[in-house]
């Protein structure tokens, strides 16, 4: 097993770590073109049920209703 000649700075460490985290970035996100809720990409709206045009889920207004 591979063992380290020299300790690595604290310098050299953190270089490292901000390096991987820039390329990290936040879920894509839009608004649903039926009610306007902003939703994640690829995601059925909560608010209305619908994805890619079509109802697909109950949504929050439908599900208050039937309680």
């Amino acid at each position: 097993m591979a063992v380290p000649k020299r300790k690595q700075s604290h310098a050299r460490t953190h270089t490292r770590k901000s390096e991987w985290q820039n390329g990290l970035s936040a879920p894509g996100r839009t608004t649903c073109p039926h009610c306007g809720e902003t939703i994640m990409n690829y995601c059925a709206c909560a608010a209305c049920g619908h994805y890619r045009g079509r109802k697909v889920m109950a949504g929050a207004a439908e599900k208050k209703e039937e309680e």
